[in-house]
C-alpha cells in the first residue's frame, strides 16, 4: 500500500475542532455561547447581497481571469486610496479563494523548500502549518507578555538567517497592533537580510481607539495579504486579494492559474460590492467595541485578568495559568459544564499555549454577557 504524503502530516486546526465538539452538543440539545470560532456574525452588506442577486439573473458566472476580474483589482486599489489616502496600482493586486489561497500562492512564490521563515508566536496557526506543508522551516519568534507579544526587530537578532519574515497587524490571537516605526524597523530588518516581508492586515478596519497603519505606506517591497471575511464580513464567500511586489507577479500569476484557475466569480461580484460600504461595517465595528468593553470590565471579575492588548481584531487571549496548565482540557470542561466554546492556546503557541485561552467577542452582545457571567461562577 502506498504510504500519504508527509505533507499532510501536520497539525490541526484546533478552532476548528472545538466548533464541531460546539456542534456535536447542539445537535445533542445542548446550548453552546461560541466564542471559539473568528468569524462576524453579520451577514455580507447589503450591496453585496443586492449584486449577487442581479448576477444570478444575468451572468453565467463562468471562469475569470486567475488574477481577479478587473473591476475587482481596481476597487481595491480604490479602496487604498479613500481608506488610507495611497495609491497602490490595481495592476499588484491579486483577487485570491480567501487570505487562505493567498498564503499559499506567497508562501510558494517566494520560498524553496528548507526556506527558513520567522513567525511571531502566539500566532495564526495556518501559517506554519501551511509553510510546513510547502517545505519551509519555521524559526519562531517569541512575541511574549513582557513585550506587549509584539514581533520586533530585536526578535530576529536571535533567530540567525532567515528568507522571510511574516507578521500579523492586529494579530490573531492577541489583537496586538503595530505602529508605523515598528512595521518601518521590521522592514528595514528584511531588507539587510534581502529576505521577504509578509504582513498579514486582514482585520484592518476592525480596530479600538486608532487606525492600523498599512505597510503599503511605508514601502512597497513588502507582500500584503488581506480578506473580506473580516471588516467586510464575508466568511464563508472565500474571497481575499494580496498586494504583491512585481518581480513575484507572474510567478503568482502562473502558480494561480494552475492552482485555483480563478477565485470564484459569485464571490468577487459581492465583493466589488462590498467595498465602499463602510457605514453598514462601521456599525458591526462598533458591536465589536461594545463587547470588548464588557468582557474587559466582565473577564477580570470571573478572574480571568491577564489579557493581551486586544487592540484590534475580536479577540482576547486570556492567560489562565492560575487554573491549569492544559488548556485543551479547561476548554473542554468549559464547554462541557457551562456550555462556553472557546480556543486553546496550543492552536496558536506550541510552546506556551498551554496556558492560554483565545476568546472571540465577534457574536453577539446578549450571548458575550451571557458568557461572561457563566465564566463568573464557573471560575468562582
Amino acid at each position: 500500500m502506498p504510504k500519504p504524503s508527509a505533507r499532510g502530516r501536520i497539525d490541526p486546526f484546533y478552532v476548528m475542532e472545538v466548533m464541531k465538539a460546539a456542534n456535536d452538543r447542539q445537535l445533542a440539545g445542548g446550548d453552546v455561547l461560541h466564542m471559539e470560532v473568528g468569524q462576524p456574525s453579520t451577514a455580507a452588506p447589503r450591496k453585496a447581497r443586492e449584486a449577487v442577486a442581479a448576477a444570478l439573473g444575468r451572468d453565467t458566472l463562468g471562469y475569470t481571469e486567475a488574477l481577479g476580474i478587473p473591476e475587482l483589482r481596481a476597487g481595491i486599489a480604490g479602496h487604498y486610496r479613500t481608506y488610507y489616502g495611497i495609491d497602490v496600482p490595481a495592476e499588484r493586486i491579486v483577487v485570491t479563494t480567501g487570505s487562505s489561497g493567498a498564503f499559499l500562492l506567497a508562501f510558494l512564490a517566494a520560498f524553496d523548500v528548507g526556506a527558513r521563515v520567522a513567525l511571531a508566536e502566539p500566532g495564526y496557526p495556518a501559517y506554519r502549518n501551511i509553510l510546513r506543508a510547502v517545505g519551509a522551516e519555521i524559526v519562531p519568534l517569541p512575541a511574549r507578555a513582557e513585550c506587549g507579544f509584539h514581533a520586533h526587530a530585536g526578535l530576529l537578532d536571535q533567530a540567525g538567517p532567515i528568507d522571510g519574515l511574516l507578521v500579523a497587524s492586529p494579530a490573531n490571537p492577541t489583537g496586538t497592533m503595530l505602529d508605523a516605526a515598528a512595521l518601518a524597523s521590521l522592514a528595514a530588518a528584511c531588507e539587510s537580510r534581502d529576505a521577504w516581508l509578509i504582513v498579514d492586515e486582514i482585520y484592518h478596519g476592525i480596530t479600538y481607539g486608532r487606525r492600523a497603519e498599512t505597510i503599503l505606506s511605508l514601502t512597497d517591497r513588502a507582500i500584503v495579504i488581506n480578506s473580506f471575511s473580516k471588516y467586510f464580513s464575508m466568511t464563508g464567500w472565500r474571497l481575499g486579494w494580496m498586494v504583491v511586489p512585481p518581480e513575484l507577479m507572474r510567478s503568482i500569476e502562473c502558480l494561480a492559474q494552475n492552482l485555483f484557475i480563478s477565485p470564484p466569480a459569485i464571490s468577487q461580484l459581492a465583493g466589488l460590492g462590498a467595498l465602499g460600504a463602510y457605514e453598514e461595517l462601521d456599525a458591526n465595528v462598533a458591536r465589536y467595541a461594545r463587547n470588548r468593553s464588557l468582557l474587559l470590565e466582565e473577564l477580570p471579575r470571573a478572574g480571568l485578568d491577564q489579557l493581551a492588548p486586544a487592540d484590534g481584531a475580536f479577540y482576547l487571549y486570556a492567560d489562565v495559568s492560575r487554573y491549569t496548565n492544559d488548556a485543551p482540557a479547561f476548554c473542554r470542561r468549559m464547554l462541557a459544564e457551562i456550555g462556553v466554546a472557546a480556543t486553546p492556546g496550543i492552536d496558536f503557541d506550541p510552546a506556551e499555549g498551554h496556558r492560554f485561552v483565545r476568546f472571540s467577542f465577534a457574536g453577539a452582545t446578549e450571548d458575550m454577557a451571557e458568557a461572561a457571567q457563566r465564566l463568573r461562577g464557573w471560575l468562582r
